[in-house]
């Protein structure tokens, strides 16, 4: 890539944005931002408790994200960001055009597994089915790439970064 991509890492909760966006930002060299440092209090709170967000929720935390995404444009940088509904990625689109998406995908035995193992989130394993449901996969004419969750983190963010390599130069 000769001009860096803002990109989206996304995908239910579990597949390990947390874990391959800051390992993908580091191999593209480019700023990593945490997609749960973008949500309000309220949002949070919700979620602790068990809460699925409904999308009014979810429309501040987008457009923090988006506005973000929009001042990294021409720079590069790497965000997560479920982004399970084409309507957010398209609002996250209107805010930063260029932006494409790592969707991370897998079983759903092994993203439940991997969240009953992980300490200190604000996102309970009883929340997976309702992201699942939810979960619009990227469409054929959406910049972004699918990459698979099975292996290493070092595996994924490989397999990542090369399907980055084939997406067309980012529109500013």
């Amino acid at each position: 890539m000769n001009t860096p991509h803002v990109v989206v890492v996304m995908g239910v909760a579990g597949t390990g944005k947390t874990t391959i966006g800051p390992l993908l930002a580091t191999r593209l060299g480019v700023p990593y931002a945490e997609g749960d440092d973008f949500h309000p209090q309220a949002n949070i709170a919700k979620m602790s408790a068990g809460t699925p967000l409904t999308d009014e929720d979810r429309l501040p935390w987008l457009d923090a994200i988006g506005a973000w995404a929009h001042g990294r444009a021409g720079l590069g940088g790497v965000v997560s960001c479920s982004a399970l509904k084409r309507s957010y990625r398209d609002r996250l689109r209107a805010a930063a055009p260029g932006v494409v998406f790592v969707h991370l995908t897998g079983d759903r035995a092994l993203i439940e597994d991997r969240m009953s193992h992980r300490q200190g989130h604000f996102m309970p394993t009883a929340l997976l089915d309702s992201q699942f449901a939810t979960l619009q996969p990227l469409a054929a004419d959406e910049a972004g790439v699918g990459v698979d969750v099975a292996g290493s983190p070092e595996e994924i963010t490989e397999r990542a970064a090369h399907a980055l390599q084939d997406l067309p130069e980012p529109v500013q």
